[in-house]
C-alpha cells in the first residue's frame, strides 16, 4: 500500500499528507500498544516520506493516563512520538479569559527544542455560500505565550503537586492583596512572593484564578493587581 501511495504522492506533486486520526492508517490486526509492532508498521510510512519529499502529518488523542508528559498521553504506544521526527501538542486552556487553546512543541528532531509556545482560538465566522450564509469556524493566532501543554496537563488534574501549588499560590495572593487593602503594585507582588518561593509564572496563573482585576498605571510605573473585596 505504501508504494502505491507513494507513487500516487509522486505522480500528483503532494506535499503533504494528514491523516485524521492517525490510527485509521493503522490495521486493525496490530496491537497499536505493542511498542516493536507498532513501530514496525509505521516504518514503511516513514520510508515513503523520505522517499517522496511529502510530510506526513498524524492527528492523535492524549489519553487518561495521570502524567503531565504530553509524549507519555498519546493513545498507543510510545512508538508513536519515537517515531515521529517532530510532535505538537495541543490543549485547552482553562485558565484563559478568551477561551483560547495553547500549541506546545512536544519535540523535535529537525531543529531548535527552545521555540515559544502559540496560542489560538476558534471564532464563529458566517460566510456566503451558494446555499445562504454558512456558520464556520475560524482559526486566530494570538501570539506567543507563557503557557504550554506540559503546565495545562499538570494543572487538570493528573499531577497532585502542581494543583497543590497552585491552589496554594491563589490562597497566598488573596491573602496579600487583603492585608495590603485590596490593591498592590504588580512588581511588589511578585517581588513578596518570590520571597515566599512562589514562582512568577505560578503567580500569574493563580492571579486568573483568584479573579484579580490588572490596570495600568501612567508610563513606566507598571501595573496594578486589585481583588474585588
Amino acid at each position: 500500500m505504501n508504494t502505491r501511495l507513494g507513487d500516487e504522492i509522486t505522480a500528483r506533486g503532494v506535499g503533504l499528507l494528514v491523516l485524521d486520526p492517525l490510527l485509521s492508517a493503522i490495521a486493525s490486526g496490530i496491537d497499536t500498544h505493542r511498542d516493536r509492532e507498532l513501530r514496525l508498521a509505521l516504518e514503511p510510512l516513514v520510508r515513503m516520506a523520505d522517499r517522496t519529499g511529502c510530510a506526513v502529518i498524524g492527528l492523535a488523542h492524549f489519553n487518561k493516563s495521570a502524567s503531565p508528559d504530553p509524549l507519555n498521553l498519546i493513545t498507543g504506544s510510545r512508538a508513536f512520538s519515537a517515531v515521529a521526527r517532530a510532535v505538537l501538542a495541543v490543549a485547552r486552556d482553562d485558565d484563559s479569559e478568551d477561551g483560547s487553546c495553547v500549541i506546545s512543541q512536544a519535540k523535535n528532531n529537525l531543529g531548535r527544542l527552545d521555540l515559544p509556545s502559540l496560542g489560538y482560538r476558534i471564532e464563529s465566522h458566517v460566510i456566503e455560500t451558494d446555499d445562504g450564509p454558512a456558520e464556520v469556524g475560524r482559526l486566530v493566532m494570538v501570539g506567543e505565550t507563557e503557557r504550554n501543554v506540559r503546565d495545562i496537563l499538570a494543572e487538570s488534574g493528573s499531577d497532585p503537586e502542581a494543583r497543590s501549588e497552585r491552589d496554594e499560590a491563589v490562597s497566598w495572593l488573596r491573602d496579600y492583596l487583603i492585608q495590603q487593602g485590596g490593591s498592590a503594585k504588580a512588581s511588589d507582588i511578585l517581588r513578596a512572593a518570590r520571597a515566599d518561593g512562589i514562582a512568577e509564572a505560578t503567580l500569574k496563573r493563580a492571579r486568573k484564578r483568584a479573579g484579580i482585576a490588572t490596570t495600568r498605571q501612567g508610563f513606566g510605573q507598571g501595573s496594578v493587581w486589585t481583588l474585588d473585596l
